[in-house]
């Protein structure tokens, strides 16, 4: 369908060199859209971009930091002329129980999950506004929804990010910058393996609870990307859409 055609887009993933963000990467540029990974980790870039097709690269950025996160979208747009899309999706997270998190490790998780969507989305925000629209995709979790006894900072980070992105969506309605979240359930990444490792009976709980009855792949985020990145979704805004194979519904 050509409403779902990316064809001459410009899509920027942060945390695209791997996990969900690769798999939406995929989708994106499946659609035609060239896409622009942005990372710390070359080695994991270049493996990533050997995915993609030509009409992709990276760009290192520490997307913490509001003057990288400009020099970022400066760089993108020297590339490719035009930014149209862009998917929040950097991310981490530090498993302990409340009371024994640092104040270090909390500023550490909600810099990267939270304060890094707003930095890139407050970065990307003119060109978008100068091309008369565009796409923003925030990535959650269902620690949007539910809470975890070792996941305090990641919870509130993604909380956050529903909030955020309900903010964002009425203040660039405006401009036609429709903002949207992706709520993930329990996809095998590279951050899920490690709590798997690190989280007693975290599998057995996931499988049972998942009326799909498995653990999502990162290729399972690629159609929600392309839609929420699409004219297809021109009028859906401020939405947090689970994509968990029903974890969320279930009792």
């Amino acid at each position: 369908m050509e409403s779902f055609n990316l064809v001459g887009k410009v899509a920027v993933v942060t945390g695209g060199n791997g996990g969900i963000g690769l798999g939406m990467a995929k989708g994106l540029n499946e659609a035609g859209a060239t896409v622009v990974l942005v990372g710390r980790d070359e080695a994991k870039a270049q493996a990533a971009l050997a995915m993609l097709d030509q009409n992709a690269r990276f760009i290192a950025a520490n997307v913490t930091r509001q003057s990288a996160c400009k020099a970022l979208v400066a760089e993108a747009v020297k590339s490719f002329g035009r930014l149209d899309i862009l998917v929040n999706n950097a991310g981490t997270s530090i498993r302990k129980r409340p009371e024994a998190y640092t104040e270090e490790d909390w500023h550490h998780v909600m810099n990267t999950n939270l304060t890094s969507a707003f930095l890139c989305s407050q970065a990307i925000h003119p060109e978008m506004q100068k091309a008369g629209g565009g796409k923003i995709i925030n990535i959650g979790s269902m620690m949007s929804l539910f809470g975890a006894p070792y996941a305090t900072p990641y919870a509130a980070s993604k909380g956050g990010i529903v909030q955020m992105t309900r903010s964002l969506a009425t203040a660039w309605a405006i401009d036609n910058i429709q903002v949207n979240a992706v709520l993930p359930g329990w996809i095998d990444t590279d951050l899920t393996r490690k709590a798997r490792s690190e989280v007693d009976g975290l599998h057995e709980r996931v499988l049972a609870r998942t009326p799909a009855g498995r653990w999502g792949e990162p290729s399972d985020l690629a159609g929600i990307a392309v839609f929420l990145a699409s004219k297809a979704s021109d009028f859906v805004t401020g939405t947090a859409i689970p994509v968990d194979g029903g974890f969320s519904i279930a009792a």
